[in-house]
């Protein structure tokens, strides 16, 4: 007689994001017009495009459970998001890293927020901030970096907790353009080892043509498929183009 055995079921890496008729908005301000239904599979880089107003950063923050949607319902892997997470990590244009705080001890954050021990926290922070190009940085004040160098702080902060799912609201923005080609190379680079799902807010075109898998035409609910995603020989391709006058059309 044999015993069937089953196999453990294994989480995806990245989380599966869903919002079904979903309502933005404030509760004590004024609605984003229409409604929102999206699923975002574990794992995709969804960039989000829309005309100033049109509820880009509201919608980051309905995914990460800070902001409760006006109706619908928002869920990550079935279940549904009423609060932040741990496993949801939000990245912001403006840094916001703790200025007294050195380098190191502010990646260790998530970490030290969920008591991890010191030892493991720092091993961590040491390997982000490796990865960030960042090594000889660890015991300075966030002053004492370059912006483009803050934002590298911040990635390897959000990503040192290993969330699930990591919703960037215009990360690199505030950068030259040198500065922000890189960033963008080093997120794809890094990203491409963890299967985290991104959620990527940007005014940026060619930015959101050549980061997403997708981009979400906030400001009309519809959802273009990238031709060629994070090849950056592929920006003039005809197809590519084409998504562009369309993506540039809605805004």
């Amino acid at each position: 007689m044999s015993t069937a055995t089953t196999s453990p079921v294994t989480v995806p890496a990245g989380a599966a994001l869903a919002l079904t008729d979903v309502r933005l908005g404030h509760p004590d301000g004024a609605a984003v017009p229409g409604t929102v239904t999206l699923r975002i599979a574990p794992g995709e880089l969804l960039a989000v495009v829309g005309p100033s107003g049109c509820g880009k950063s509201t919608l980051l923050r309905t995914l990460a459970g800070l902001l409760p949607p006006l109706g619908g319902r928002v869920t990550q892997d079935g279940e549904p998001v009423v609060r932040p997470g741990a496993d949801r990590a939000l990245v912001f244009q403006h840094d916001a890293l703790l200025p007294w705080r050195t380098v190191r001890a502010n990646v260790e954050l998530p970490l030290a927020i969920r008591r991890v021990p010191r030892g493991e926290r720092r091993r961590v922070a040491a390997d982000w901030l490796e990865r960030v190009g960042l090594a000889g940085h660890a015991h300075k004040l966030p002053y004492q970096l370059s912006g483009g160098q803050r934002q590298r702080v911040q990635l390897a902060r959000a990503l040192a907790g290993r969330p699930r799912a990591v919703l960037m609201d215009e990360p690199f923005g505030a950068l030259d353009a040198h500065t922000r080609a890189g960033m963008q190379d080093l997120l794809v680079d890094i990203l491409r080892g963890t299967g985290a799902t991104v959620v990527f807010v940007t005014h940026d075109v060619d930015e959101a043509l050549h980061l997403g898998d997708r981009v979400l035409l906030l400001g009309s609910g519809r959802v273009l498929d990238v031709p060629h995603p994070r090849r950056r020989d592929a920006q003039h391709a005809p197809e590519t183009a084409a998504v562009r006058r369309r993506v540039l059309a809605s805004l």
